[in-house]
């Protein structure tokens, strides 16, 4: 059972006898003495979709529901429905676009090493890899003579997604991008 403090986002758990997957965390540090660490959470309900924000202290408990979690493939989109194949099974399981929203910026044909979440064989959330590489598709003209450590400019990649880059990077260029922040790494 994982305390408040230890929740990340994707982790699924139990709240009022529901399976919920956490989407986002808010720490707040009360500044009085002895007041404890509050975990603000916003969580959507694995099977209604339904959004809920819960508070909770470090130290409370939340159960965690049993989820099985596969290595998969994305594969392709068909409509609305993204779908992802096991790479030693075949099998193929399908999400709706709406549940992997803030996903999709990184998504491109071929991309492995994405973590399927399964509740009942049934695909309820993705956890992409730590930093994935695209291709840049639209920026200004790099600047010679410009170093690591001067201005950014703004890049959009192939798959839309939208970074700040360093001056010197140009068009065609593949970079890698962190998913939880969603900035420049290096190149790839």
């Amino acid at each position: 059972m994982p305390k408040a403090s230890d929740l990340k986002r994707g982790m699924v758990v139990e709240v009022h006898d529901e399976p919920y997957v956490v989407k986002d965390i808010d720490i707040r540090n009360p500044s009085s003495r002895g007041a404890s660490t509050l975990y603000k959470v916003r969580f959507n309900h694995l099977k209604t979709k339904q959004k809920r924000d819960e508070s909770f202290k470090g130290e409370d408990f939340l159960k965690e529901v049993d989820c099985e979690r596969q290595l998969v493939q994305f594969s392709y989109q068909d409509g609305d429905s993204y779908i992802f194949m096991n790479n030693e099974t075949f099998e193929q399981y399908a999400i709706n676009a709406a549940d992997i929203e803030d996903a999709l910026g990184y998504i491109h044909d071929g991309l492995d090493n994405i973590v399927a979440v399964l509740l009942q064989q049934q695909l309820v959330a993705i956890e992409l890899p730590a930093a994935v590489s695209l291709t840049i598709v639209d920026t200004s003209p790099g600047i010679k003579g410009a170093t690591a450590a001067a201005r950014t400019k703004p890049a959009t990649l192939s798959t839309g997604l939208e970074v700040q880059v360093p001056e010197y990077i140009e068009n065609g260029e593949v970079i890698r991008v962190n998913t939880d922040t969603g900035k420049f790494m290096s190149r790839a």
